[in-house]
């Protein structure tokens, strides 16, 4: 009767377990859903990062924003659990040497036009990283605009050295924002 009771809680501590940690996995590929998100009038497509080193301080957020709007519009920050901060960064090559760059004053993206967010320049950098970023993970990011409002969108962790987005890899919008920045 008793081992009979113990194997019953051990049952019912396996799906409360399995139930929990489902709560937790981010669907990754086609089941995520749409592969743009959009926010205002600007679409927002090809979202990934880069899977990180265990014990990395640092990793990077790439995509695509198309302003389809006639304003101008800018990118003016980025949040995420994943890391202590997110910072705007540009980078460029001086000759032989790598040179990147915080951008306060955020990103530019002007009406009618496509920025690309991208390993070679401009992009996101996450810094004092919560947990390695593994292959197939989501990264949750806050995109705040300076029109456009805010919107979550999921970086789809591809390989070290990935230069776009996993194949078949795509991101879902979280929630779009409550309400548009005046």
């Amino acid at each position: 009767m008793r081992s009979q009771m113990n194997l019953i809680l051990l049952a019912r501590i396996a799906i409360a377990f399995v139930a929990a940690l489902a709560l937790f996995v981010v669907p990754t590929s086609a089941a995520m859903g749409p592969a743009v998100v959009m926010a205002g009038d600007l679409e927002i497509s090809g979202a990934f990062a880069r899977a990180t080193l265990p014990n990395a301080p640092v990793g990077g957020g790439f995509l695509t924003i198309a302003n389809k709007g006639t304003a101008d519009d800018r990118l003016v920050s980025a949040t995420s659990p994943a890391a202590g901060e997110v910072q705007l960064h540009s980078m460029a090559m001086d000759g032989n040497v790598m040179k990147m760059a915080a951008m306060p004053d955020g990103i530019a993206i002007p009406a009618g036009k496509t920025v690309k967010l991208t390993p070679d320049g401009l992009h996101m950098m996450f810094t004092d990283l919560k947990h390695p970023f593994l292959q197939g993970q989501a990264i949750p990011v806050t995109l705040t605009f300076e029109k456009a409002g805010t919107v979550v969108v999921q970086l789809i962790v591809a390989g070290i050295a990935a230069k776009a987005p996993p194949a078949g890899g795509s991101m879902m919008m979280m929630a779009p924002a409550m309400k548009p920045k005046s």
